[in-house]
C-alpha cells in the first residue's frame, strides 16, 4: 500500500506520488494499493509493504494516523513477522530522516528511479525471511536506510554524540542516490479531482545550478539535470496531450533548461492553440518578452519569481545572483506579453538580517508597482528554515522574523500588494521537524490527533518532557532516549560547526566541510 499524508486531491496532484505508484504499479510481482487522508483503495487482506510519500515535514504525524487505520503498530520495534515493512521516502525523510526514524522500517534515501527497483527486487528475493533478517538484507542495497539498525548515542547532558550501526556488516553511512538518466518524470495520472484539475505535469529539470544557501531543492538534489528537448521532453508532453489540454511544466527553475526555448518555440504552434500551458517558478534573469508573449498566448495569467529579498546586500548573502534591474524588466516583459499578474516570493529572517533590508524588499515591491501599472503584484513571504545538507544548515530560526512579516503587511497592504505570508508559528514547528533527532519521536506521537494546531504541539512537547506520555517501546533501539531535545536550541540556536548532526550518518551530495565553506564565503564580514 502507497499512502500519501493528505487527500486524494492533493495527494494525485504530487507528482512524486503519481511516479512511485506508476513504478511499482507497472511491475507484474506488486499488487498496488493507494491510500490518502480521505479516500483509499480497498486494501489487502495480507499487506507486505506500506509506504509514504513525503514531501512536507508538517504532514509527518499523518504516518501515524494512516498506520493506526490499517492496524499497523506505529512503533517499528512493535512489529512481527506478520506485519508489513514500512518504508518511505521523499526530501523530508531524505534531508533528515531521524524525528521519523522510529516510525520506518526502510527510509528511501535519493531518487526513486534508481530505488524502488533495487529495494523491491531485494525485498523478493528475502520475503519467507524472519523480518530482522529481511531488514538486514535490505540494509546492504544502496540508499536503504534501516533505522533499527542504527542506534543514537547521546552524552552525559543529553546531547546526541553520534548514530552508529547495532551490528558488524552494517555500513556506518548511507548515501542518497541519484537518477542520472535522460528523463525525468511526468504524469501518470490524469483526473478532474486533483487540486490542479485535469493537468499534465511534465519535470523539465531536476535540482537547480543556483545554489541558494538556503534551499534544499537545490542542494539536496544536486547535480542540475535536464532531461533532451527530442528523446525526452517533446514525448513526454505529446503523451499527456493526447488525454488533456492543460500542461504544467516543473521545476525549481525551468526557464534555465539549456533548450527552454525551443520547447516554448514548439508550443507556439498553432496546433496548440488549445493548450493551456502553466510554469512553476522561473528565474527572473531568463524571462524575456518571448516568454512572457507565448504564456500568455497560452492561458497563463501570471508569472512566478523569487527574489528572497529586496536587499541587495541578503541576495549577494544568499547567493540569489539576481539584480534589481533584472527584477524589474522581468515584471515589465510580463506586462508586455500579455500576463496579468506576477508573482513574486520573498524570505525574512535570514542570517545577518536587518530590519532596513525588510523595507528594501516593501520599498522593491512599492517601485515595481509604480513602474508597472496595472500589473497584479503578489508576495508570497516565509520564515527562514534551516534544512539539512544546506549551508545554513547550522543557523537557527530568527525571532525578529515574527514582527518583520508584520511590517511587510504594514508597508504593503494599504498600497494594494497582495501580501501571502506563511505562519511564523508553523515555521517554528517545521525547524523543530526539520533539525532535530530521534528524541522528538515521543513528542511526534504525542502530537497526533491535535498535530494541525500550534497549542497541540506545544503541549504534546511540555506532556513528554514532563514525563506524563508513554515513552518509545521497550524493545526499541530508543529505549534510552533522553528527554525531547531543548526547545530554544533546536529551533533557534546557531550550532557549532563541530556539533553532530542528527543526519551526519546519511551522505548527500555535497560534504559537510564543503557545506561549511559554502557557509563561510555567505556569512564572511
Amino acid at each position: 500500500m502507497l499512502a500519501f499524508p493528505s487527500t486524494y486531491s492533493v495527494g494525485i496532484t504530487s507528482l512524486g506520488y503519481q511516479v512511485v505508484w506508476a513504478t511499482l504499479a507497472q511491475r507484474p510481482d506488486v499488487d498496488v494499493r493507494r491510500l490518502f487522508t480521505d479516500q483509499g483503495d480497498p486494501a489487502h487482506r495480507d499487506l507486505d509493504l506500506f509506504g509514504l510519500s513525503l514531501s512536507w515535514e508538517l504532514d509527518g504525524p499523518v504516518l501515524l494516523d494512516l498506520l493506526e487505520r490499517q492496524r499497523i503498530p506505529i512503533w517499528a520495534s512493535e512489529r512481527g513477522d506478520a506485519d508489513p515493512i514500512v518504508f518511505g521516502g521523499g526530501p523530508v525523510l531524505t534531508a533528515n530522516p531521524e524525528p521519523l526514524a522510529p516510525f520506518f522500517d526502510v527510509v528511501l534515501l535519493g531518487d526513486g528511479e534508481l530505488l524502488l527497483p533495487a529495494f523491491v527486487d531485494a525485498l523478493q528475493e528475502c520475503r519467507q525471511a524472519p523480518r530482522p533478517e529481511r531488514l538486514r538484507r535490505l540494509a546492504a542495497v544502496p540508499g536503504v536506510y534501516v533505522p533499527g539498525l542504527y542506534a543514537p548515542r547521546y552524552g552525559s547532558d543529553g546531547r546526541l554524540l553520534g548514530i552508529e550501526p547495532t551490528a558488524p556488516g552494517i555500513p556506518a553511512t548511507v548515501a542518497k542516490q541519484t537518477w542520472r538518466g535522460n528523463t525525468l518524470s511526468h504524469s501518470t495520472v490524469i483526473t478532474p479531482e486533483a487540486a490542479w484539475p485535469s493537468i499534465h505535469m511534465v519535470e523539465v529539470v531536476r535540482s537547480c545550478p543556483e545554489l541558494c544557501r538556503f534551499c534544499l531543492a537545490s542542494y539536496l538534489t544536486l547535480p542540475f539535470r535536464t532531461p533532451s528537448l527530442d528523446d525526452g521532453l517533446i514525448p513526454a508532453v505529446e503523451k499527456g496531450l493526447a488525454a488533456t489540454r492543460r500542461l504544467g511544466l516543473l521545476g525549481a527553475s525551468v526557464t534555465q533548461h539549456p533548450q527552454f526555448g525551443e520547447l516554448l518555440t514548439w508550443l507556439d504552434q498553432d496546433r496548440f492553440a488549445d493548450t493551456r500551458v502553466s510554469v512553476s517558478s522561473v528565474r527572473a534573469a531568463t524571462v524575456t518578452p518571448e516568454l512572457g508573449r507565448i504564456l500568455a498566448r497560452r492561458g497563463s495569467r501570471s508569472l512566478t519569481i523569487a527574489i528572497e529579498s529586496g536587499s541587495e546586500r541578503m541576495r549577494r548573502l544568499v547567493n540569489k545572483k539576481l539584480e534589481r534591474e533584472e527584477i524589474f524588466a522581468a515584471a515589465r516583459y510580463a506586462k508586455e506579453g500579455g500576463l496579468s499578474g506576477l508573482k513574486l516570493y520573498g524570505m525574512v529572517g535570514l542570517p545577518t538580517e536587518e530590519d532596513a533590508d525588510v523595507e528594501a524588499t516593501a520599498e522593491l515591491l512599492l517601485a515595481l508597482r509604480k513602474a508597472t501599472p496595472g500589473l497584479r503584484l503578489s508576495l508570497g513571504v516565509s520564515t527562514f528554515v534551516p534544512k539539512a545538507h544546506t549551508p545554513f544548515q547550522w543557523q537557527g530560526v530568527r525571532p525578529e522574523a515574527e514582527k518583520r512579516l508584520k511590517l511587510l503587511a504594514k508597508r504593503l497592504k494599504p498600497r494594494g500588494i497582495e501580501l501571502r505570508p506563511e505562519s511564523y508559528g508553523w515555521s517554528v514547528i517545521q525547524a523543530l521537524l526539520s533539525r532535530s533527532d530521534r528524541r522528538l519521536a515521543p513528542v511526534i506521537a504525542a502530537a497526533r490527533g491535535r498535530h494541525d494546531s500550534l497549542g497541540g504541539w506545544k503541549q504534546a512537547y511540555r506532556a513528554v518532557l514532563a514525563g506524563e506520555h508513554e515513552p518509545a517501546p521497550s524493545r526499541s533501539a530508543d529505549t534510552q532516549l533522553p528527554p525531547p531535545p531543548p526547545w530554544e536550541e533546536v529551533i533557534h540556536t546557531t550550532w557549532s560547526p563541530e556539533r553532530v548532526l542528527p543526519w551526519q550518518h546519511l551522505e548527500g551530495p555535497l560534504a559537510n566541510n564543503t557545506l561549511q565553506h559554502h557557509a563561510e564565503q555567505a556569512l564572511r564580514p
